[in-house]
């Protein structure tokens, strides 16, 4: 059975500098990793990627983002991306697992950060000058810091990587058009926590009873929240989850339609093409030939 590739950070890790932590130029990172990521794969590990020049194409769970110097890129673990770079491409990319940053800051959670906590929240920033140029000033310390042997390394490392990320949140948060980081805080957090429930329950349940319930709140509530930090009812949030992971499966999978309906709890198929026809606007069978031909 063909599936999705899923890297780890020891892949990449030539001479374990750093345990759970890889830093790299885009032009050394595709040279010396080509073989791992040609093809569309998965990570299980946090991923910020700077693009300083060239251009080209990004997808990240079938969205396309264009590319260009100034594009700063957030991936969260699970998430299945590719992309088409022009050969002039330069930039800089860091990978960072769960354990390296949460051991050291306990009360600060990387899917706190507003683009790596909610699947619905832009995965791309693009930069003005003043902006890159003090991006390409942190990443470069951060380099620096990763190729040294000082003492504290690992805590100037986190420290440069939150400043991305602060930085990064501040910049979206001034974005009218993200609802997502406008958000009161108490709203966010109510949905990230429902956004977590739903990665690991979707497949089995699919009512908003069920995880307002796990939320103690109303399912009132619970669609007031979404639709304030998102725009989206809660059973569109859930639907949309679902219809994603079909998507990674009817691309990546060596399944019949009947046995991914069926894996991702819809027991007649018809209704799960129902589904999946009004969340994408197409149906399947429509969806693999658009993508694989």
């Amino acid at each position: 059975m063909n599936s999705i590739s899923v890297l780890h950070i020891d892949l990449f890790q030539q001479d374990k500098n750093t345990s759970d932590f890889y830093f790299n130029t885009m032009q050394n990172h595709l040279a010396t990793s080509h073989r791992h990521i040609e093809k569309a794969h998965r990570h299980d590990f946090y991923a910020t990627i700077l693009f300083t020049g060239g251009s080209g194409v990004h997808e990240i769970d079938f969205h396309t983002y264009e590319v260009s110097a100034g594009s700063l890129f957030f991936m969260s673990p699970g998430q299945v991306h590719s992309w088409e770079l022009s050969d002039d491409i330069e930039g800089y990319i860091f990978f960072c697992s769960q354990d390296f940053y949460e051991m050291h800051y306990v009360n600060q959670k990387l899917r706190n950060f507003p683009f790596f906590g909610s699947v619905n929240f832009p995965r791309k920033l693009q930069l003005d000058i003043s902006e890159l140029n003090n991006s390409v000033a942190l990443m470069t310390a951060l380099q620096k810091e990763y190729q040294s042997q000082e003492i504290m390394k690992d805590g100037m490392m986190l420290s440069l990587m939150s400043q991305i990320f602060i930085q990064s949140a501040r910049l979206f948060s001034r974005d009218s058009n993200h609802s997502a980081a406008s958000a009161s805080l108490s709203y966010f957090k109510h949905y990230q926590e429902f956004e977590r429930l739903v990665e690991a329950h979707f497949t089995k349940e699919k009512s908003i009873a069920f995880y307002a319930a796990l939320l103690n709140i109303s399912p009132k509530h619970l669609n007031r929240i979404t639709q304030t930090v998102v725009q989206k009812t809660a059973t569109e949030i859930i639907t949309e989850r679902v219809v994603l992971e079909a998507k990674r499966m009817l691309m990546y999978l060596d399944e019949s339609l009947v046995d991914i309906a069926f894996r991702l709890g819809y027991e007649e198929y018809s209704y799960f093409v129902r589904v999946f026809r009004k969340t994408s606007g197409m149906t399947p069978t429509q969806f693999i030939k658009m993508y694989k031909s």
